[in-house]
């Protein structure tokens, strides 16, 4: 106990009996202990085999509790020592508290030695760190002769505080009143520290989850839920209530082709786990399905009986982790840029489709004059026509020709102005790399790509800009397709001028004969043997690009071993 009862706190005055000390001794006073015991021994049994007439039957009864039977295995004072060695601390007390023993484990817990505390009231261990209302439920419970169980927190005779584990029981005398008070504790503050940082531990770990913005949920081999985090709680909200864990088992068995649990914790043999394995879920008041990706983990518990403390448990039971993260943001956004994709396709087919349309009239109607001069002309050769007669023909020809221009430039788009922006060129330059990847590696190009470390931004608009690149690299590319057999390479570079940025772009292929190095700039010039799909206005537009940047373009001529173009472009775009 560590607080006497409110009767008991302040009385000495019961008289106590201290049972003998143990003390060391040396082997003659051992020796001396010994025949001094067998002695009166000797004179007990003695006095037993005949006591004289008149003896109180009590004092027969004492002195045969003293001696004890010769043929018993357990002698009265095996208890004495029993109690006194005991790894408990154990402490003896009246029916007011106050100690009448204690062992030699209860000296090491507390730090008082016997002769301390013989005497004092158990009070000298209590703690104010134990409510008032511990103590009062304590003394109820002993007071009605029962025993009491529970934890106190008491300090030592330094004054550190340690959690004890108390049992007290009441002892009761032949009229079965309460004698003396037996109370055992032992130290459990180490315990209570692993409990707590378990706590703890667990604590961090359910708030790590909740924090998590992925689905969890630790199931059992039946399937049954054991944990789920607070995304999981979400999901449940989201679906209106219906349990999130049956409809991705769904989705996974009828998207995927396999059931989770069957999957990963299948009741025979290993299991194997899955990774981001996307499936969608049809949830109310969603704008189309949401979409998860999906990963399953085999997680194997420990075996927790009493057989496993030596290693000889059996395996412990599989359970699933399974993870979903909500991918419904991506999913939109490539559907959104798939939709885009198509409507720029569609809209690009509709521009080509409106264009040879125009072209076809264009030239349909073109006939007309050009049958008309052939006509004249073979007239004219033969001597059967003169000027005069001609006029009302060359008056049809120019009438046709001006129809045919006028349907040629109704064909023709909108010119739409960009806004001019403060943009990267090696962005802008790897942008365009990345869409040419696929024509790239078809072509079997090896592609050096070195841009500057550091590079000023300039005012610029990005799709002309693009539009720029885009036309250099595939002239680039189709130069190293007409090149001669070998490495087929394209060389990009970037570098800072003083008030400019320069781009190289640099090719394997045959290269431009000195004479067409200026032709090349002309509209509907074709230096490709294969002219299929090529209309000769690459160039031109890109140095007309080039120049509305404040740039131009140039062909190296001290290059041979290919062609090499340099880019220059400024500040000179004004920015909207």
């Amino acid at each position: 106990m560590a607080r006497s009862s409110p009767e008991g706190s302040a009385s000495h005055s019961q008289p106590h009996h201290n049972p003998p000390t143990k003390i060391a001794a040396s082997p003659s006073a051992m020796a001396t202990s010994d025949n001094d015991e067998s002695m009166v021994r000797n004179a007990i049994e003695g006095f037993l085999r005949e006591p004289p007439v008149g003896t109180p039957p009590e004092v027969i009864t004492a002195l045969r509790l003293m001696a004890g039977d010769a043929a018993d295995p357990l002698p009265p004072r095996l208890y004495f020592e029993t109690v006194e060695q005991s790894p408990v601390a154990i402490s003896i007390t009246d029916s007011t508290a106050n100690i009448l023993y204690v062992n030699a484990a209860f000296e090491h817990l507390t730090g008082y030695l016997r002769d301390e505390v013989l005497g004092r009231n158990q009070s000298i261990l209590s703690s104010n760190a134990t409510p008032d209302s511990i103590y009062r439920q304590l003394w109820r419970t002993i007071q009605r002769k029962k025993t009491w169980t529970g934890t106190l927190v008491n300090q030592r005779k330094g004054g550190d505080e340690y959690l004890a584990e108390l049992v007290i029981s009441p002892v009761l005398n032949s009229s079965g009143e309460i004698a003396y008070f037996l109370g055992m504790h032992r130290d459990v503050t180490r315990e209570h520290e692993l409990a707590s940082a378990l706590r703890q531990q667990k604590t961090r770990i359910e708030n790590v989850l909740d924090a998590a913005p992925t689905v969890m949920v630790l199931l059992d081999a039946e399937g049954e839920i054991i944990l789920d985090n607070m995304e999981y709680k979400k999901l449940f909200g989201d679906l209106r209530g219906r349990e999130p864990l049956p409809l991705i088992r769904a989705a996974l068995r009828e998207q995927a082709g396999f059931d989770p649990i069957d999957r990963t914790v299948p009741a025979s043999g290993k299991g194997e786990d899955f990774k981001n394995v996307e499936v969608s879920l049809e949830a109310p008041g969603h704008l189309g399905p949401r979409w998860f990706s999906c990963s399953g983990t085999c997680i194997s518990e420990q075996d927790g009986s009493a057989r496993s403390y030596f290693g000889r448990g059996k395996h412990g039971d599989a359970r699933l982790l399974l993870l979903a993260t909500d991918v419904t943001a991506r999913h939109r956004e490539i559907e959104r840029a798939h939709l885009e994709h198509l409507r720029a396709r569609i809209a690009e087919q509709r521009l080509t489709q409106g264009m040879r349309e125009a072209l076809t009239a264009a030239s349909y109607q073109i006939q007309t004059p050009l049958n008309l001069l052939r006509a004249a002309s073979a007239m004219l050769a033969n001597g059967a026509g003169t000027l005069e007669g001609f006029a009302p023909t060359l008056a049809q020809i120019t009438e046709t020709s001006e129809q045919a221009l006028k349907t040629l430039q109704a064909a023709l788009p909108d010119e739409i102005i960009e806004a001019g922006v403060s943009v990267n060129v090696n962005e802008l330059v790897r942008h365009v790399l990345a869409l040419e990847t696929e024509a790239l590696l078809a072509s079997g190009v090896t592609v050096d790509w070195r841009p500057a470390h550091v590079l000023p931004e300039i005012t610029a608009r990005q799709t002309e800009l693009r539009s720029l690149f885009k036309n250099l690299i595939d002239n680039a590319l189709q130069a190293t397709r007409e090149g001669a057999t070998g490495q087929r390479e394209l060389h990009i570079s970037t570098r800072a001028l003083d008030d400019a940025v320069e781009v190289c772009i640099q090719d394997s292929g045959p290269g431009f004969p000195s004479g067409d190095r200026y032709k090349a700039f002309e509209p509907f010039y074709i230096g490709w043997r294969n002219r299929r799909g090529r209309a000769g206005m690459g160039l031109p537009l890109a140095q007309e690009i080039a120049n509305q940047h404040g740039g131009s373009i140039e062909i190296d001529p001290d290059y041979s071993n290919g062609c090499r173009l340099l880019v220059t472009l400024t500040n000179a775009l004004p920015r909207d």
